[in-house]
């Protein structure tokens, strides 16, 4: 039987998270459930840091992140530079 819970978090944090639910096809709701899920299933730890969560994160993602940058260009250094003068 589900229950509606009220919950409190940093507007940033809800723009993140509602982001990535919808990137993993979820709602926000159905992702908050997985996380609970996650740490009720594998039982007490030292602190909340032991809690397995990145496990849940890897299961989950499509692969090891990467980063492709484009080469930058001398007009975008140029202005780099010059706005942090």
């Amino acid at each position: 039987m589900d229950a509606k819970v009220t919950l409190s978090f940093n507007s940033a944090i809800i723009e993140g998270a509602k982001e990535y639910a919808a990137s993993e096809g979820l709602s926000l709701s159905r992702l908050v459930e997985l996380l609970l899920q996650k740490v009720i299933a594998t039982g007490r730890h030292q602190n909340i840091e032991h809690i397995p969560i990145e496990d849940w994160v890897n299961m989950v993602a499509e692969g090891p992140a990467t980063y492709n940058a484009k080469p930058i260009g001398k007009k975008q250094k140029a202005a780099f530079y010059k706005s942090h003068k």
